[in-house]
């Protein structure tokens, strides 16, 4: 009983300080965002990197996820006779929930990875300690570009995912299974909100892209400088950006609509 307490106090203590560290280097990124300004090529390659280079996955993703809600939508509502009302369904299930948060679990997946596994490698080559020897702050020269173009990438992300699953709504509602365009389109423009729906599901991708992108940063900043501590940093990268993602979810719809 004695060993076990004392795990789960070490185990305590670590997660805090890895919790303190993680928001030390918070402030120390701001910090470079002025000095960024000044070099808007750093910040354009990393948009091109993390935003760009994320853009294929999430489209193909945000069309079946979208042609899923509209064949799935359509047999529920069939039942009582609501298929005018498809739109409203999988546009509300997109803007809300499933379009930031699948992004963010692409994101985290695909962006989140490759940031740890850059930033780990460099520490682990001894790059970053090359930039301290040429007094160049490595947290202003390769974390902070790195955060803001995660910040930045997430929010339209989330809305290509969003609008392409409406299409995808449309194809499989409209074209395939013959609900009328008119009002598959006329009931969305109606009932969905900007401030209560849209709004909120932006929030909701600023706040994701915030959060995965610095969890990815951290873990890659302070990884274990080998192979093997790389990995663990990239594995823990998308479990834990996964896991917060739905548990800040939660959260935000509770308070959104509660």
């Amino acid at each position: 009983m004695v060993t076990m307490l004392a795990q789960l106090g070490r185990w305590g203590l670590n997660a805090v300080q890895r919790l303190g560290l993680a928001v030390l280097l918070l402030p120390a990124m701001a910090a470079g965002t002025v000095a960024l300004l000044r070099r808007p090529m750093l910040l354009l390659r990393q948009i091109f990197s993390i935003g760009v280079l994320t853009f294929s996955i999430v489209a193909v993703a945000g069309v079946f996820v979208g042609m899923v809600l509209g064949l799935q939508g359509y047999y529920i509502l069939a039942q009582f006779a609501a298929e005018e009302a498809l739109g409203v369904m999988v546009a509300a299930s997109l803007v809300r929930e499933l379009g930031p948060v699948v992004t963010a679990l692409l994101f985290a997946g695909r962006a989140g990875s490759a940031l740890t596994a850059e930033i780990g490698l460099m520490k682990a080559t001894e790059q970053l300690s090359g930039l301290e020897m040429m007094a160049v702050n490595p947290i202003y020269r390769v974390l902070t570009p790195r955060f803001w173009a995660g910040f930045l990438s997430m929010p339209l992300l989330a809305a290509v995912f969003s609008a392409l699953g409406v299409m995808g709504g449309w194809f499989v509602g409209v074209v395939l299974l013959g609900v009328d365009d008119g009002s598959y389109w006329t009931q969305m423009v109606l009932k969905i909100d900007f401030s209560d729906d849209i709004l909120n599901g932006v929030i909701k991708s600023v706040v994701f892209g915030f959060v995965c992108t610095w969890i990815a940063l951290y873990q890659g900043y302070h990884a274990i400088p080998t192979s093997a501590g790389v990995g663990q940093a990239t594995t823990r990268t998308v479990v834990l950006s996964s896991l917060v993602v739905l548990g800040l979810d939660f959260l935000l719809t509770a308070l959104m609509f509660g």
